[in-house]
């Protein structure tokens, strides 16, 4: 199956809908009267439905087992065809439009086959998404055009060139899968006052988005924390909470990271750990869904 374990947690809707056909009206009406010789066929095919939806891994080879947290199935019922509308749901970190899909499928399948032997023209037609929610299309970056973005490495080793930085270059390939470009990329050492001035100078032409790599940890070097948070004007609390818990369902070591994160004026600065997966990771953690922040700097008010 496709590595999904670096992708966030989001609830996951999803609607497919199936249409049966039928050969005759006598055949819509013993489905209403319930007088099909297999049974309650809008029932039986309800049953089987929520069946398979839980059980789509089961049948598609690619598909991830996942919680499924609910099925809804509906039907309405025309002069000359049903119309089935399953609707999944899932907090889980891909989506469930195979999942519904797969409901709708087996739902007409299902009535297909109880109704096989009143109505020999009976037929399936149309097996289709509807309309599905959550993951990147929802919390993209599809609002975020033109940022200016440094990538800071704070290193002692690789400012002196006895180490290649990797975690500065992971986090500036991510910024280019989001379509965004990386302005300036500096390395510096671990210093209070070297981490400052960069910060300053950074904010004074206007960059909008600094990510800084290293020295959020807790050796006695590690200062990157000490040296950001004086200049912050607003912590952003909760991007801090979502990087460590991230990492934290990855490694045990996450919870020693000082990650920071802030707004100085309308520059958004985030301090992240200095080894290569940690800087990754916490990438992964956040963006794109955290360019949001720059759409509410622009007037957003959340269609309010």
């Amino acid at each position: 199956m496709v590595d999904i374990t670096h992708k966030i947690i989001t609830q996951r809707t999803a609607t497919a809908q199936a249409i049966v056909k039928l050969g005759s009206l006598e055949t819509m009406q013993a489905i209403l009267d319930k007088t099909v010789p297999k049974g309650d066929v809008l029932e039986v095919s309800r049953t089987a439905g929520l069946f398979a939806v839980k059980n789509t891994s089961n049948a598609i080879p690619d598909c991830h087992p996942m919680p499924i947290e609910f099925t809804g199935i509906q039907f309405e019922c025309l002069d000359d065809e049903v119309r089935i509308e399953v609707t999944v749901k899932a907090i889980y970190r891909t989506g469930v439009e195979v999942e519904a899909m797969h409901g709708a499928s087996i739902v007409a399948l299902t009535m297909y086959d109880m109704l096989k032997p009143i109505d020999k023209r009976v037929e399936i037609s149309t097996i289709k998404l509807l309309h599905k929610k959550g993951g990147k299309s929802d919390y993209g970056n599809k609002e975020v055009q033109n940022l200016s973005v440094a990538v800071m490495v704070c290193s002692d080793s690789v400012s002196s060139g006895k180490k290649e930085d990797k975690a500065g270059k992971v986090i500036s390939d991510k910024i280019k899968n989001l379509g965004l470009e990386v302005s300036n990329y500096i390395i510096i050492p671990d210093e209070v006052l070297d981490i400052q001035n960069t910060i300053n100078t950074l904010c004074a032409q206007k960059t909008d988005l600094i990510i800084i790599t290293g020295g959020t940890g807790l050796s006695n070097r590690d200062v990157t924390p000490e040296a950001v948070i004086p200049l912050l004007d607003r912590r952003i609390p909760g991007i801090e909470e979502a990087i460590r818990s991230y990492g934290q369902d990855r490694t045990p070591y996450a919870m020693l990271s000082r990650s920071v994160v802030g707004f100085k004026g309308n520059t958004l600065i985030m301090a992240l750990p200095g080894s290569t997966a940690g800087a990754g990771e916490s990438m992964d953690a956040v963006f794109p869904s955290v360019l949001h922040l720059f759409k509410l700097l622009n007037g957003f008010n959340h269609g309010k």
